[in-house]
């Protein structure tokens, strides 16, 4: 078998279905609420009824009847829209044109705002220029990868509000600060943040790499992790489970009005790094966590999840 044969050239439809793709999925990604984070709130509702926080409680109650009447009357959960955000999965055995499938992500992301419409955020970070399409230079952001032994396309979606992004962080610790100074360091961004990312939050956490690489790997965990996922590394699990309690320890509660649901998942990824360095990031998700993801196969036949 030639190079040229154990490769799938795609149907030229294929970037016209992925505009179509990204149209969608930022529809409902603004639309539907993942089921983990529905979960989430239904279990922080029920941990602050147990815990006779009747603000915390309400204030869930209202979140889950937001959540409700979205599902209702297919309108949006927030008014932010957030600036676009791709994960994509490209199987080797396609023939992808990587700059096309950019462009038709981009233009999915300018119809998505002209067709629904979509209140458009992005601006020049000088000017403050409006482009009035939720897209402009080096957005949408897209991060891309490629998967051995696959034909699939698999594409994750989510529109990343203002309200939790502006609480980012990032310190390059000392490695004699060891573990001790990485839970210090979170939790000093959780107490900066209050009720700014609007809680219950995902706290996402990145580990290690050079600064660039832990902040990608921070919105990473925030963003495209489940909501009761864990990390497959039995020390982070561990740093993930003792971060969440002594984070929900704090009281900040849902809207940073009290309660023990400050957040619903602390999520971390990490990489390896340097000998004399220890990168730690910090991205918040707000209670929405949202998120949509779908599947193509090389003839663009989509599956939803």
């Amino acid at each position: 078998m030639t190079p040229s044969d154990s490769h799938s050239t795609p149907d030229i439809h294929i970037y016209e279905t992925l505009e179509l793709v990204a149209r969608d999925l930022y529809i409902k990604a603004l639309q539907e609420i993942p089921p983990d984070v529905r979960a989430g709130l239904s279990h922080g509702l029920e941990t602050e009824k147990c815990d006779g926080n009747q603000t915390a409680g309400r204030i869930l109650l209202v979140i889950l009847d937001n959540i409700r009447v979205a599902d209702e009357q297919k309108t949006l959960v927030c008014q932010d829209t957030g600036l676009p955000i791709f994960k994509v999965l490209v199987g080797e055995r396609l023939n992808i044109d990587i700059a096309r499938l950019k462009e038709s992500l981009r233009r999915g992301c300018v119809r998505a705002t002209a067709e629904r419409p979509l209140r458009s955020n992005t601006v020049h970070p000088l000017t403050r220029k409006h482009t009035g399409t939720n897209t402009g230079h080096g957005i949408p952001v897209i991060k891309l990868d490629v998967v051995p032994d696959s034909d699939l396309i698999e594409i994750q979606m989510a529109p990343k509000g203002s309200g939790s992004e502006n609480m980012s962080f990032l310190k390059m610790l000392n490695p004699s600060e060891g573990v001790k100074g990485i839970k210090k360091f979170v939790l000093q961004c959780i107490f900066e943040s209050g009720a700014r990312p609007c809680p219950p939050m995902i706290v996402g956490i990145g580990l290690g790499g050079t600064s660039d690489v832990a902040m990608s790997l921070a919105k990473e965990a925030s963003t495209f992790r489940h909501i009761g996922s864990r990390s497959s590394d039995p020390d982070v699990a561990k740093l993930e489970e003792e971060l969440l309690g002594k984070i929900n320890e704090t009281g900040i509660g849902p809207q940073g009005l009290g309660g023990t649901t400050t957040a619903m998942a602390v999520n971390i990824e990490w990489a390896h790094t340097h000998i004399s360095q220890n990168p730690v990031a910090v991205n918040i998700q707000c209670w929405r966590g949202e998120r949509a993801e779908v599947v193509l196969d090389g003839n663009g036949k989509a599956t939803w999840k």
